[in-house]
């Protein structure tokens, strides 16, 4: 996911996204533990995605 196409989000959309992105994360922590997860390198990329995702929503909080 890149920023652009985050920034084109409205605060409800990312609030969605958000959630979505902490479960995949929640998700590939549990196969990560029991030794079910192919490519470790996911659960970088989700948290790199999620914290871009809280980035771009506060830049909108504090515009309004």
């Amino acid at each position: 996911m890149k920023a652009n196409e985050v920034r084109k989000m409205n605060p409800s959309e990312l609030e969605e996204k958000l959630k979505d992105l902490k479960k995949d994360l929640f998700t590939l922590r549990m196969q990560h533990a029991t030794n079910q997860l192919d490519n470790p390198v996911k659960i970088s990329l989700v948290k790199k995605d999620i914290a871009r995702v809280q980035t771009i929503l506060r830049e909108k909080q504090l515009e309004q």
